[in-house]
Parts: structure tokens; C-alpha cells; sequence
């Protein structure tokens, strides 16, 4: 929802009516500092996939490095700040900090579990629907409006990121078996998942940014301990630098960029800049791996950019 702050291109007006209030600019330099947050984040999550790749583990595996290596690097970095003060929480506060930590663990089980059952592109598609959840909740549970523009804008990045990930170009139909439609069952769920923390994070306000993504990781590591017992560790070196990465980066990093934008910025906004993560992940996938992107694809990846685009100016949250 666009906020007026004064008539543009008018050298007339007097300062005490052009320029903006203090109020309304401290508001806009928030929008935008989230903005930038988010956009961060979601950039950094979308290099996830090389160091997954690459340490090549089970999904279960990978998860449980995620959530114990960002848990650490993130406590190591509340030490240097002065910030783990803010790890002890009210009883609502631990309360929320457990819903998120199992909602997080349960969007990437069911979304690598996903994978085998459909594809990467398929599973990829249902799985960013949680856009549309995240609008639809902040309406109906939190009156909060959704512009028009920001409603079209995220069903074009919607539809963009169908057509990027190649689904549209291969003759063969989709083999809709009980396992498929059980794999898109798991990708509605891990979306919905995403989408009540993204809620969460939004409006729980008492629980801080830094101590959110915090509880997340270390409820996850304690959740998927058995994992590292019953399929035991790397014995590679290189493993565990892609893991440590992993951890370190793309989860403790990212997360904290993410939470920190999210206060920040008005829900329609959210979801739309959301689509910074696969839209990167397509690009990194192309630039890594070599892999040629069919026109249909690029197509895709312009219509993602243009949905972007349209949030150039951040508005108040």
C-alpha cells in the first residue's frame, strides 16, 4: 500500500510541506533496510544448492548439519555481539521458539523428501505456493491488505517460476501415480509449514530476530539428533566443509538476514520477495553447473525479475 509523503517535481512547496516528516522517513528507511534484508537472504539461500550438491548426504543428514552448524555459529556470534541475553525467553516466547523450530524442520523434510517422488522442478513449483498462503493468512487472520498490484505481481512470480524450471519444456505428460500426488501432498505441506513461520516471525514481536532463527536451529538439531546416529558421520574432509558452509551461511547467516528484513516489511511485500531464492537458485544453477536454460525458462527468469522490479520502492510497513 503506497504511502504519499508530498507532490513530486515541485521546487515551489516550502520545506515544511515537500519534505517528508520524520515519522514517514524513519518508516521508509525501515521498509527499505528490511527490503534489502530480505533480498540478501533470499540470495544467500539460493547458493544453497551447490553445498548440497556437492556434500552429496542424505536430505535427513543435510538437515540436521543445517540446523546444528547455523545453531552454533549463531550463539559464537550472539557471544561477540552481546546478544545471547536475548536466548532466554518468556513461556510464550519458548513457545513460539519450538512451533517455528518444528514447523522449519518439517517444510525441508517433507520438501527433500518431495524430490524423489516428483522432481527437483516439480517439487520446486509446489513447494513456492507458500507465497500465496502467506497473503491469504495475513488477510484473513490479520486484516492486513494486500494490494492489487503486490496480489498480481506474486501470481506473475508464480507463473514465472513455473516456466523457469523447464517443466513446460519436455513433450512427456506428468505421471500423476499415488507417489507423485503423495509428493505434491508433501510439498503443500512443507509450503503451508513456511508460510505460519513466516506469519509467526511477522507478528511475534517479543521473541527477537537474532533469538528466532536461534531456538529454530537448536529445536531442529535436538529434533533430528537420531540422524547423525543411525547414519553416521562424513569421513571425508570436503563433506564437512560443504556441511560447515552450510551451516554457517545458509542458515545462521541467511536466517538472521531474513528475520531481521521480515519485522520490517508489510506481508504482501514479504511473500513477493520471496521469490529472490529461486530466482537465484535458477541463475547459480545455470552459471555452476552449466546447465542451458530453454527459452521457456528464460522467460521464466524475466518474469520473476519484472514481479521484482515492481518493489523497487519500499513502502511502510
Amino acid at each position: 500500500m503506497a504511502t504519499t509523503i508530498g507532490p513530486m517535481n515541485s521546487p515551489s512547496l516550502s520545506p515544511a510541506v515537500a519534505a517528508p516528516s520524520p515519522a514517514a522517513s524513519d518508516s521508509l528507511n525501515r521498509a527499505r533496510t528490511g527490503q534489502w534484508l530480505v533480498v540478501a537472504g533470499g540470495a544467500l539461500l539460493g547458493t544453497a544448492g551447490v553445498f548440497i550438491e556437492e556434500a552429496n548426504q542424505h536430505p535427513l543428514m543435510t538437515v540436521w548439519f543445517r540446523c546444528a552448524f547455523g545453531a552454533l555459529t549463531l550463539w559464537l556470534w550472539g557471544l561477540c555481539s552481546g546478544k545471547t541475553s536475548e536466548l532466554r525467553l518468556q513461556a510464550r516466547g519458548y513457545a513460539v521458539a519450538v512451533a517455528t523450530g518444528f514447523l522449519m524442520v518439517l517444510n525441508w523434510g517433507l520438501f527433500f523428501a518431495a524430490i524423489p517422488l516428483t522432481s527437483i522442478s516439480v517439487a520446486t513449483v509446489a513447494f513456492h505456493i507458500q507465497p500465496i498462503w502467506v497473503m491469504l493468512f495475513g488477510a484473513l487472520f490479520l486484516r492486513e491488505p494486500v494490494s492489487r498490484l503486490h496480489g498480481l505481481a506474486t501470481l506473475a512470480a508464480l507463473c514465472g517460476l513455473a516456466l523457469s524450471t523447464g517443466l513446460f519444456d519436455g513433450p512427456e505428460g506428468l505421471n500423476l501415480d499415488s507417489g507423485y500426488l503423495a509428493g505434491l501432498w508433501m510439498c503443500v505441506g512443507g509450503s503451508l509449514s513456511y508460510a505460519a513461520v513466516t506469519i509467526i516471525a511477522k507478528t511475534e514481536q517479543r521473541v527477537s530476530p537474532y533469538a528466532l532463527a536461534w531456538w529454530q536451529c537448536f529445536v531442529g538439531t535436538l529434533l533430528l539428533a537420531w540422524v547423525p546416529v543411525a547414519q553416521g558421520l562424513p569421513d571425508r574432509l570436503d563433506t564437512w566443509g560443504w556441511l560447515v558452509s552450510l551451516g554457517v551461511l545458509h542458515t545462521g547467516l541467511a536466517y538472521a538476514l531474513l528475520f531481521a528484513g521480515m519485522v520490517r516489511l508489510a506481508l504482501g511485500r514479504i511473500a513477493l520477495l520471496q521469490f529472490v531464492y529461486p530466482l537465484t537458485a535458477v541463475l547459480v544453477d545455470w552459471v555452476v553447473y552449466g546447465k542451458v536454460l530453454q527459452p521457456l525458462q528464460l522467460v521464466g527468469v524475466a518474469v520473476m525479475a519484472l514481479s521484482l522490479w515492481t518493489l523497487r520502492k519500499p513502502t511502510p510497513a
